[in-house]
């Protein structure tokens, strides 16, 4: 059998797209790299200072305390969003008319811009004018997101988790709907039941499909912003200042350019190790 010889005539397709991204990335960067070692005040003068700034960040109590609080915010929507999508998803039809209306209904959500969401939440949730807040107090129980920290967070991961869990409900339902009908006809032969073709015939087949879930919900939850920026400016306190929030007050609040380049790329590079970590393991056991 003659070899195949393949052609890679189609990366040039791609590679003016590559360059293009390429360069809107790197530009950026560098002058973040440049800040982080050297100081300035002002009148494009500028100071060497080595590896100061990174020091000085990975060593402030501020940026623990921003980086745990960045950790358990994470932690806590995949714990809520993954089995709540799977679960939402199990449920909707895979035939008749009410699937695109489901999916419809799942996509909403996501079409919406991330500070309105933020300002819809904030209204929705105000205790005194608020549909949420009203309710919440009406059944006597002392509601305040604005001053209350334990309040604060919570509306903060219920925002989340109504935000984006619609995003793990398409994928998963995406994956199930791609499984073949030969190994429901040949679970139901076997007379197994719901969890055991959810145990050993759906979830398995959600493997890869999940591994993109977890990874896109873990980069946007360690990277939120806009949404508890709006909703509520990070406070009561610091309860809601998450590690971007805060990089963005020493950057534009206090004007601290280098440690605000030192703490975004320290930031960079722990969205990125965790991603790579994460991925690895579950393509490994994937593999196994």
């Amino acid at each position: 059998m003659a070899n195949k010889t393949e052609n890679q005539k189609a990366w040039l397709f791609v590679l003016p797209v590559v360059l293009l991204v390429a360069f809107n990335a790197l530009i950026p960067l560098m002058t973040v790299v440049n800040y982080s070692v050297q100081e300035t005040f002002g009148d494009n003068v500028f100071f060497w200072e080595g590896v100061k700034w990174f020091e000085q960040v990975l060593n402030s109590e501020r940026f623990h305390a921003a980086l745990l609080r960045q950790f358990a915010f994470t932690g806590t929507i995949l714990a809520i969003e993954i089995p709540l999508g799977i679960a939402i998803a199990l449920t909707m039809p895979r035939k008749g008319p009410w699937v695109p209306v489901c999916l419809v209904l799942m996509a909403l959500p996501l079409l919406i811009p991330w500070n309105v969401v933020g300002a819809m939440w904030n209204i929705f949730a105000l205790p005194e004018t608020g549909l949420l807040g009203k309710v919440i107090n009406g059944m006597g129980i002392d509601y305040n997101f604005t001053q209350q920290p334990v309040a604060a967070w919570l509306t903060t991961v219920l925002m989340d988790v109504w935000h984006w869990t619609s995003l793990v409900v398409l994928l998963a339902y995406a994956g199930l709907c791609a499984i073949p009908d030969a190994y429901y006809q040949a679970a139901k032969i076997d007379g197994a039941g719901g969890w055991a073709v959810f145990r050993y015939i759906q979830l398995p087949k959600l493997k890869r499909v999940l591994t993109i879930a977890v990874l896109l919900r873990f980069m946007d939850s360690f990277m939120i912003y806009t949404e508890p920026f709006v909703l509520t400016g990070g406070g009561p306190g610091n309860t809601t200042t998450f590690l971007s929030i805060d990089l963005v007050k020493v950057a534009l609040g206090q004007f601290d350019l280098g440690p605000a380049a030192a703490m975004s790329l320290i930031y960079f590079l722990i969205v990125l190790l965790v991603c790579w970590v994460f991925y690895t393991l579950m393509m490994r056991n994937e593999e196994a």
